[in-house]
């Protein structure tokens, strides 16, 4: 889309829900003024807003990857209140949004293994609830419009120091649109047993998510934090842009997982990325499902020693899909070592691509690098893509790369079906098995989900 056509004056379309009626569509300087106001925000985080509003302005869409010009953000809804108040008691969410939420299994999944949760409905937080037993040892689990207006010196010091507005134009979108979101602060040397969750949910046509996570853990310390998107489908684009931001302070471990399942009808482009100091570690999971344009590539800047990182991705592509996936490692110092696995299955014409980047710098004396791309193609329709990119500026390193493409076997078919499973079966089967190793890494309540989510795309894949 042109710069012109983006910076046209906001539009007025007809309302999907009762709270979008009169909304303009369209992002303006007005808009981020009303939205800082009704927020209460500091002066500096407007000033914040305003500031990559300008900048977004000037910017231009990427030309590589997915074609994003049937992005129209004039039609976009950048901001949409439900009026809910947030609360703690899940009995206290209306009732039409709580069975939203009770469909896609937040409740049970709560009480059966979470140790806090936040639910964020268009662009409010609705839900959020830490565990006293957390709290009592200074975990602070907050939605970010809380944490601004609680802990400003915290929040200012952290926000967009990661991702900078600078970055890309989505980033720069995104500092000037964000709203609700996760702010995650694990004191030094704590250890969070129960994984944090939020879940992310645009019910709205046209809608705009632009929730941003803040984590910060201090030395020594350990959390597992689980992120899951969705949005039904609309016959108009949707758009997420949301920003993940880690920090991972000398010795800290930080597992950070996602299930993202948006709709066909919506453009995900996220920007995730984490800093990783001196003995720390970093794990990211990922699996991406639904949307017809992904663009997401979580990544790790290992910048002290002994500084570690593991990226475990997951992309599936059907009809109408083009999910541009991959990561990006950048060892900054010695000893550092990473691993990246990254599986994809294409069907029904889908399109996947593994795009990355690793960038090892002279001073990263004894380095080790490993990635690997598998790719399975179930047709002959479907494609895939590796695009590798690989920066080594020392000798003293270890990377290693390796990618695969695999067809569905005619062997393994007939041998599944010998057993007595349909042939839809059977290539449900075999793809679960492909996607294993991921699977492993996701906790038991959201692998069963995960595995749900497969067997839903894989049957639109056959006949």
């Amino acid at each position: 889309m042109s710069h012109s056509s983006r910076s046209r004056a906001a539009l007025h379309v007809p309302n999907s829900a009762p709270y979008t009626a009169g909304l303009e569509r369209g992002i303006t300087e007005k808009l981020i003024r009303r939205m800082s106001a009704e927020k209460g925000e500091p002066a500096w985080m407007l000033d914040h807003r305003l500031s990559c509003l300008r900048l977004f302005q000037k910017s231009k869409f990427p030309v590589w990857g997915p074609d994003l010009s049937s992005l129209d953000l004039n039609d976009i809804l950048f901001h949409a209140s439900p009026g809910v108040a947030q609360t703690d008691d899940w009995t206290r969410v209306p009732e039409d949004i709580r069975l939203v939420y009770e469909r896609l299994g937040i409740p049970q999944a709560e009480y059966a293994m979470l140790g806090g949760t936040g639910a964020q409905y268009e662009s409010d937080v609705i839900y959020h609830r830490l565990k006293e037993e957390w709290a009592e040892r200074g975990v602070i689990f907050l939605n970010m419009d809380e944490a601004v207006q609680m802990y400003p010196d915290l929040v200012r010091e952290y926000f967009m120091h990661c991702v900078r507005p600078t970055d890309h134009a989505f980033a720069a979108l995104h500092g000037a649109a964000w709203s609700g979101g996760t702010f995650l602060y694990v004191p030094a040397g704590v250890t969070v047993f129960e994984p944090l969750q939020s879940y992310f949910r645009m019910n709205a046509r046209g809608m705009g998510q632009f929730e941003h996570t803040l984590i910060i853990l201090e030395e020594g310390a350990q959390a597992h934090y689980i992120e899951g998107c969705s949005a039904p489908k609309y016959n108009s684009p949707s758009l997420h842009a949301g920003c993940v931001e880690i920090f991972v302070k000398p010795a800290a471990r930080m597992r950070y997982s996602s299930v993202e399942n948006w709709s066909l009808n919506t453009f995900n482009l996220n920007t995730k990325r984490a800093i990783v100091e001196r003995e720390a570690t970093m794990e990211w999971v990922g699996g991406n499902l639904g949307s017809g344009v992904t663009m997401l590539y979580p990544c790790s800047v290992l910048a002290g020693e002994g500084a570690r990182c593991e990226h475990l991705g997951l992309a599936m592509a059907g009809k109408g899909q083009w999910q541009d996936t991959g990561a990006k490692v950048l060892h900054l110092a010695p000893h550092t070592s990473s691993v990246v696995v990254n599986k994809s299955v294409s069907r029904d014409g889908g399109r996947t691509v593994y795009r990355g980047l690793l960038k090892v710098v002279p001073e990263a004396k004894d380095t080790t690098a490993s990635i690997r791309c598998d790719t399975l193609l179930l047709d002959a329709k479907s494609s895939t893509a590796t695009f590798p990119h690989l920066q080594v500026y020392t000798d003293d390193a270890v990377v290693a790369h390796e990618a695969t493409v695999g067809k569905l076997s005619a062997e393994d078919l007939f041998y599944a079906q010998s057993r007595g499973l349909s042939e839809p079966e059977a290539k449900t089967m075999i793809v679960r098995g492909f996607v294993e190793p991921v699977m492993q890494q996701i906790p038991l309540e959201y692998a069963v989900e995960m595995n749900r989510l497969i067997e839903l795309e894989m049957e639109g894949s056959v006949g």
